[in-house]
This record gives structure tokens, sequence and C-alpha cells, in this order.
């Protein structure tokens, strides 16, 4: 994580507006830069997945087709994000949902290069129509299916996409129903077991996929590891997941994809607080102009306890945990629910009103996840650039405003 000084634009009150998410860009161009290591390594493609991180002003950072970046396209959760993905992005457009109407399966066949089904009876319900499109067009959409492992590695449930009764992927059992000539409809298999996790937990995982899906991953043109893979952490293991990559795209030769979605924007963003007003309650309690429900919902979610930066000490400070420093008290938001809780923290000098605050790793999730609840605005938008060696210029990309939360509405 970059370590950020006192003249750091983030904690300029005329520069930075409050509250707002501020993307690094340098950051995020070395996240994409580690990720073609494996890359040019393994053969293997990386896609953006959307659903963490779908900020189009940097894509030309990221993507290969509109910008400098490596990456070779995006996955998508929904229609309008494979329609962003294809507007904005370029390159391979990969779409799944756990469920899919007519009317998205439609509007997704021009948009999309792969779409995978979440069960059997989906693929082959719309098996017809993406046959129909291919012959009509030539695109040459091409179909998947998810499997589920059940081989869990994420250990909080929420998160788990392998978890007991969980509606996500083909189990082995189901794989019975699939016919020759369901067989040679297939092209691909994806599975996702991972959050945030090392290259030792896809190592099991692959294990486990190996004994059981064989006789379908043979003949597979391509094949999708999913996200979850933390490949830019600083103590992910590199060597090991290119390792993988390599075995088993020489054991079965079909195109490997990983769809990272933290990783491509890990450490690369914040989240621009103000402290509104410190009441007494039974601790010490400083309100913010953001909120936890509707800023960073992963914060109540997850749950999950962000690093914050203060500047009272005079130099930028991580706060600390509870007791660990000489001031704790609560940080909160400014929503009307109860649990609007940010976490306890430690500060060497008490928060004080109009002081600002810096929510770290704040690109991921967060941001796609705002909400207008109780018509609170969301945070600006803005990103830190290279302005030579060391210094970084700051420019702002979007402010939204009353017709954000009135457009939503009817």
């Amino acid at each position: 994580m970059r370590r950020i000084t006192r003249d750091n634009p983030l904690f300029d009150k005329e520069r930075v507006p409050s509250p707002c998410f501020v993307l690094d860009g340098p950051r995020l161009a070395d996240n994409a830069a580690v990720l073609d290591t494996v890359q040019r390594r393994t053969g293997v493609k990386v896609l953006l997945a959307l659903k963490a991180y779908a900020a189009f002003a940097t894509f030309p950072l990221l993507s290969r087709f509109t910008g400098s970046g490596p990456l070779w396209g995006v996955c998508a959760s929904s229609v309008d994000e494979a329609r962003l993905g294809r507007e904005e992005f370029g390159g391979e457009v990969h779409a799944f949902a756990a469920a899919w109407s007519e009317e998205e399966i439609a509007e997704l066949l021009p948009l999309a290069d792969h779409i995978v089904f979440n069960s059997i009876t989906q693929w082959r319900r719309f098996r017809p129509m993406t046959e129909q499109w291919n012959k009509t067009t030539g695109h040459g959409v091409a179909c998947g299916l998810r499997i589920n492992p059940e081989h869990s590695e994420v250990k909080t449930a929420l998160y788990d996409p392998c978890a007991p009764a969980s509606r996500l992927g083909i189990r082995l059992r189901e794989f019975r129903e699939i016919t020759p000539k369901d067989r040679r409809c297939l092209t691909g298999l994806h599975f996702h077991t991972l959050c945030e996790l090392d290259a030792d937990a896809l190592e099991r995982t692959l294990a486990v996929v190996e004994k059981n899906f064989t006789p379908w991953i043979e003949g597979c043109r391509w094949l999708n590891f999913g996200g979850g893979h933390h490949i830019t952490r600083e103590d992910y293991d590199l060597d090991l997941l290119c390792r993988l990559l390599d075995n088993w795209r020489v054991r079965y030769g079909a195109q490997l994809y990983l769809e990272p979605g933290e990783a491509v924007a890990l450490n690369a963003g914040w989240l621009v607080a103000t402290v509104l007003d410190v009441v007494q309650a039974d601790m010490p309690v400083a309100l913010l102009d953001i909120s936890a429900a509707c800023h960073t919902p992963d914060v109540l979610e997850m749950p999950y306890r962000p690093q914050v930066l203060s500047l009272g000490g005079g130099e930028p400070e991580r706060a600390g945990r509870p007791g660990e420093k000489s001031f704790t008290c609560r940080l909160a938001g400014k929503s009307c629910l109860a649990g609007d809780v940010f976490g306890e923290y430690s500060f060497t000098v008490p928060p004080k009103v109009g002081e600002r605050l810096i929510f770290e790793d704040m690109a991921i999730y967060s941001m796609v996840k705002t909400t207008t609840f109780n018509g609170l605005r969301l945070p600006s938008i803005g990103i830190l650039e290279a302005n030579g060696q060391d210094a970084t210029h700051f420019r702002l990309l979007r402010q939204f405003s009353y017709v954000d939360f009135k457009n939503r509405l009817s």
C-alpha cells in the first residue's frame, strides 16, 4: 500500500471534495502489470470482474483494446455490465448469472462472447436461441456451464459459492443428465470457489475439480477458473499460480481464463470523509459525512474493519485498534440506520469536527455497491494520476446531485 504524506491531495480540502472516492491511477497500472506477468508466463487470459470494479474512466489503464493495459476483456453478471464492458473496455465479454430470462438472453447475444449457464435446464432452454444467433450472424457466442465442485475454501458463508445449499453451479450428480448430444455443444466449463485467497486454495480446488470432472474437462476449448485470486497482494504465491496454470494448459490444451476483480484494483483507491460531529454516547462517536450502509456496505455485510488514516497528529498515521492509542472512539455514518457504524478506532489525537479521515482500499466493491438510501448523495469520484516521479495530480471525474437520487425513482 502506497505511503501517504501530509502534502498528498487527499488531505487538501481545496482540491479534493468530501466525500469522494479517489482512485490511484499508478497503483491500477502496477496491478495490471502483475496480472500481465501471469499472462505472459502461462498464456492465460485475464478478465476484469466488473462486479468488483467498474470505474470505466480508468479502463484505458487496464484494457489492451481501448488503452495501454494488458487485460483481454471483462466478465459480467448482468446485461448492463456486459454492455458496459462491450462499449468501454473492448475485447472479450464473458457473462454469467445465476439465472437468465429470455429477454436478457436476447439482449446479451449481441454483447457477449461467452455465456455461462448455472443449470442444465437453462442451458437446454436457451441453446436453440444461441445456435440460431450464431447461425444467422456468424458471431459465435460460446456456451459453457458453471460447475459446483462442492469444495469450500471461503470461511465467510455469505461469500462461499460452495456453501451447503448454494444455488451456484452444477453438482457432479447432475452431470449425469448430460447426453452425448449435449456434450457436443459444450465448449467450456467455469468454476469459482475463492474469495481473497492465495494460490494454495486454487491448488486444492483444482485437485477436486480434476478428480470429479475430468470426463467433461477433456475436449473443452476453454476453462474459466473464476475470481477471488488475490494475485496482486504482496505475499501472493505467483510461482505456484503459474505452475498450476501451465500444468492444466499442457494437460488439457484449453484456453484458460482468470477473472479477478479485487486483484485488479486492490489497494488502488480511497474514500475521503470528514468529521461532522463528535457525540458522547457510552463512548465518543465521531459522525462522518459518509455512511457504512450507503457507501461501504461490505463493512456491514462481510463484515470487516477498514483501515483509516488521520492527520490529527501532524503526519498521516493509521488509526489503531481500540485502546492501542491514547483516544478511542467509534466512527459512524450519517444515515438513520442504527447500526450505521464503521467500527471502533484509536487515535493519537482525538478526531475534531472538520478533520479529514481517509478510508483505505476503497476502489473495490464499495464503489459499485453504493446506494442513495435516506437520499444521501453518492460520494464524488476522482483519480490521482502520475505527475512526475513522486507527485500526483488530482482529477475530478464526477459529482452527484439530487438528479441522481430522483432518477432512480418514479
